[in-house]
């Protein structure tokens, strides 16, 4: 891919994003743009695909500058899982190396006091390309599963780094809300992630 293929990607992104307001439509393009942006050998940078041993790691590569929209590339270690989570927002994932294993459950529509109901299995391998969730449908697990670190680059319409978001014990349903954060490829943290309760 031409070295300014992603900045042609953002540009297209923006497009999309400015011009309508469904999730469904918006994600369904921005899949078909990230889908020409994984086959077109498009390659990120070293350093922003490096794994961190205590956590999955998220490195910014873009945010509108009025937070509508941002871009991250998502790096977990051989064995790393993420909590059950929310993400409150819309959101693309193309798989750039790595295998990902994600577990998804139905939005609970009740207070906790019930498990969270299992909704599906899918293993996602490089080139591959899934919307991860929409404001209606967005609670999943995922693990990096095989014998190399996974990196995936997401999109999410907003600043998934400042949104709130939710935690969840699957077993009970029990969620408590935290913010992510951003990490640095230096080492240090842009964001130190937070727990609100």
């Amino acid at each position: 891919m031409e070295p300014d293929g992603l900045q042609t990607f953002i540009d297209d992104v923006g497009l999309v994003v400015r011009s309508t307001d469904d999730e469904y439509e918006i994600t369904k393009r921005v899949a078909e743009l990230m889908s020409a942006l994984l086959a077109g050998g498009y390659r990120l940078p070293p350093e922003l695909t490096r794994p961190s041993t205590e956590r999955p790691v998220t490195y910014p590569l873009y945010i509108a500058p009025d937070d509508s929209w941002s871009m991250a590339s998502v790096v977990w270690d051989v064995g790393q899982r993420t909590p059950v989570h929310s993400h409150e927002t819309w959101g693309v994932v193309g798989i750039y190396s790595g295998i990902e294993h994600e577990v998804r459950f139905l939005k609970p529509v009740a207070p906790a006091g019930a498990a969270l109901t299992p909704a599906g299995e899918e293993l996602w391998e490089p080139g591959q390309v899934t919307v991860c969730c929409t404001t209606d449908d967005d609670v999943h697990a995922v693990a990096a599963v095989g014998n190399e670190p996974t990196v995936g680059i997401h999109v999410y319409g907003g600043n998934i780094g400042t949104i709130r978001r939710r935690s969840y014990d699957p077993a009970t349903g029990e969620a408590r809300w935290f913010v992510s954060g951003w990490d640095s490829p230096e080492g240090g943290t842009l964001k130190r992630a937070a727990t609100c309760s």
